[in-house]
């Protein structure tokens, strides 16, 4: 009998070890749940098992399939909470703190990925002033799949925007969602999936991509093991190579405030060292200067701002590491310890390295150290010393990408999602395709009909971010590919409940990451108060209605002009340019009248071809409305 207890006994232990009820990552607490739509709750158990979900003094019953997992829906419920749920099959877990609002699923590449943090100086005010505990943001890490979808996520949290919670919030996603919230007073969940240098096909199911034979064939390649276990073994990480630098292999390193410069050569920061006389040079290259440091800089935290550095670095500040990156594109803002800096004479070193195109410090970005209200800028004339070339690489040098292959991040960071019942996507994506604009023509439609397929919510409101202003300014008509993608997305407005917000004139130059986050989410919000919300207002930029011609001018109309068509700075509208059929371009004189501009050129006497804002980064696109939302770039042909 004793012996018929203890295996009844362990029997009924193996039943409750396997009836472990889990729950999805999203499904927790402090989740924000979608308001006035029957709402998705999903887990796992035993196969067949009872679930019960209680919410509200209600008990909603369902039974997992043979596999083990479980769905249900709740009804619709207003937004408000916080609300108590709990579900039970075998165990029982309880659920605090949820809120039911709006939820958006934010997506794209590293203009989406972009921090608060990364901006704090600019959000300063923002951040320190954060106290939003109904906006929530659930980040998802970088995961990828190339070979099914996937359906879960590892362990994350909601966080709500209160105090230093609020700094891993999407810049873009939290100035979307802010002004959201304060306009309906409701909560706002954001999803965040995103990751940096990614292109579109890489976010796009299978299906979506069944039009795409290219891109077909890739991801079954990409299923053959052998196969890529032969790209890694041929495209080595320019990154990673060997290094074997001059300034780190001695007894003494360069960095060391015992160590005794030589040859040394003088060298302007900012600048690239291609512009200084180092020709294509590929490598690591030393910066040094000794700086006078005030006592009022000493014995408190400082920061040091360093711009941005092609493509990684290291900074010593009396021979200790206080900074290090390793790509090009952040901005280089790096927090220094008290006790570090001492009054007088100290020792900056910088350590560059650069594996293409041209190498150092960008220019016209902010280069001081600061501490409380001193400054002190650090622009001027350095030592330099050469510490390595790299050799070219030969063969294939491009390198294998996971996350840059079709269906990777589908797979392992929307696919997960698509139960999670949403009001929408924002989309912030573009830069890594802009190389195959015809293409992204066909990708993006692609995506959001894909993604509307996989969730299953209808037209779900979907928005998105034209690419800003980039690259160097072009004062003569040009070809452009970033021009071309930005149409590209235009065209997309033809699929229905979809916005754009343009982001032309929020661009940088010399960054792909421009600072400016907030008038982009803003901008977004606009657009979903009149596609999700259904709110009259003007949202929009001027959009060109018709063209024709009247004589040797042209004239074009504009709808989307809300209180009336302007420019910016005042001035009669720039950037347009006019072609006749030898398509070669030329500036036009222009002025406007009411909602129209009229275009005349003495070099085009009979115009076909009409641009705006035609280029990587037109310099002055100044037409908008009086609401102040600027003009997308177009092109026309005149029939």
């Amino acid at each position: 009998m004793k012996k018929l207890l203890t295996i009844a006994g362990g029997l009924l232990l193996v039943s409750i070890m396997q009836a472990q009820l889990r729950l999805p990552a999203l499904v927790r607490d402090s989740m924000i749940l979608q308001r006035d739509t029957k709402v998705s709750i999903w887990g796992s158990t035993d196969a067949g098992r009872s679930v019960t979900v209680r919410f509200k003094n209600k008990l909603y019953k369902t039974k997992a399939d043979n596999a083990g997992n479980w769905q249900l829906y709740l009804p619709p419920t207003s937004a408000g909470g916080p609300y108590e749920m709990e579900i039970r099959s075998g165990n029982s877990i309880l659920l605090k703190d949820i809120l039911f609002g709006d939820v958006w699923f934010c997506s794209g590449q590293s203009n989406m990925v972009h921090q608060l943090d990364i901006h704090d100086v600019r959000y300063a005010k923002d951040i320190a002033e954060a106290d939003y505990p109904q906006i929530r943001q659930y980040w998802i890490p970088t995961l990828t799949n190339l070979e099914r979808p996937q359906t879960s996520l590892p362990e994350g949290y909601w966080k709500p925007a209160v105090g230093k919670d609020i700094r891993p919030f999407s810049a873009v996603a939290w100035f979307f969602t802010k002004t959201i919230h304060e306009k309906y007073k409701i909560p706002i969940g954001i999803i965040n999936a995103s990751v940096g240098g990614t292109p579109i096909e890489a976010w796009t199911s299978e299906e979506g991509l069944m039009e795409f034979p290219a891109l077909k064939e890739i991801i079954q390649k990409n299923r053959d093991t052998a196969f890529l276990k032969t790209i890694s073994q041929t495209a080595p990480d320019a990154s990673k190579r060997e290094v074997k630098d001059a300034g780190l292999t001695g007894d003494i390193k360069w960095y060391e405030p015992a160590y005794t410069p030589g040859d040394w050569r003088n060298i302007h920061i900012p600048g690239y060292w291609e512009d200084q006389g180092l020709k294509d040079l590929n490598g690591v290259v030393w910066y040094r200067k000794e700086i006078d440091i005030p006592e009022s800089f000493c014995g408190k935290p400082a920061r040091i701002f360093l711009g941005r550095i092609v493509d990684a670095d290291e900074l010593y500040i009396n021979g200790v590491l206080a900074g290090r990156t390793t790509y090009q594109y952040p901005q280089r803002r790096y927090h220094l310890p008290s006790g570090l800096l001492k009054p007088g004479k100290n020792l900056l070193v910088i350590r560059v390295s650069n594996y293409s195109g041209k190498g150092g410090f960008v220019p016209d970005k902010p280069y001081y150290l600061f501490a409380g209200n001193d400054t002190l800028a650090l622009e001027g004339n350095w030592k330099y010393k050469v510490g390595d070339v790299f050799m070219p690489n030969t063969g294939n040098s491009g390198g294998f990408s996971r996350q840059s292959q079709p269906t990777a991040l589908y797979n392992a960071m929307v696919a997960p999602v698509t139960r999670y019942t949403l009001k929408g996507i924002c989309w912030y994506q573009g830069e890594s395709n802009a190389g195959k604009p015809e293409e992204y023509k066909q990708l993006l439609p692609a995506l959001i009909h894909d993604w509307r397929k996989k969730w299953q919510l209808g037209e779900l409101p979907f928005l998105y971010v034209q690419l800003p202003g980039f690259m160097d300014y072009n004062f003569l008509p040009s070809e452009s590919n970033w021009a071309l993608l930005r149409e590209a997305q235009s065209d997309a407005l033809r699929v229905p409940n979809t916005g754009m917000a343009v982001a032309l004139d929020l661009g940088e130059w010399n960054d792909i990451h421009p600072d400016n986050k907030k008038d982009v989410g803003v901008r977004l919000a606009l657009a979903a108060m009149y596609t999700a919300y259904g709110d009259s207002l003007v949202y929009s930029g001027p959009v060109p209605d018709s063209a024709y011609r009247n004589g040797p001018d042209v004239i074009l109309t504009f709808r989307h002009t809300g209180s009336g068509l302007t420019t910016t700075d005042g001035e009669p509208p720039s950037e347009f340019a006019v072609a006749g059929a030898d398509r070669k371009f030329y500036w036009a004189k222009t002025r406007t009248e009411g909602n129209r501009v009229i275009l005349s050129c003495k070099e085009v006497q009979e115009p076909v071809y009409i641009r705006y804002a035609w280029a990587d980064n037109p310099f002055n696109p100044n037409l908008c409305n009086r609401e102040g939302l600027p003009a997308s770039p177009f092109r026309i042909t005149l029939k």
